[in-house]
């Protein structure tokens, strides 16, 4: 399993832009993978990532780590 920081190294090389780790766990949460209870959230609800092309980028990398099917 990859870190949020090699993910976000993978994104940055590969598609030019740094994804933010709020996105990548949104991203994970979608997906279904279980996510902890972070100290830093103040609202309950995750921010849903509008821009359809850094949604793609960020699961084709999730899925060269073999996070996602």
């Amino acid at each position: 399993m990859a870190t949020y920081k090699q993910i976000q190294t993978r994104v940055k090389q590969r598609y030019g832009f740094i994804s933010k780790t709020r996105w990548i766990a949104h991203i994970k949460h979608m997906s279904g993978l279980p996510m902890r209870k972070t100290f830093n959230r103040h609202d309950p609800e995750r921010v849903e990532l509008r821009l359809k092309y850094k949604v793609e980028s960020i699961c084709a990398r999730l899925k060269r780590f073999g996070m996602i099917a």
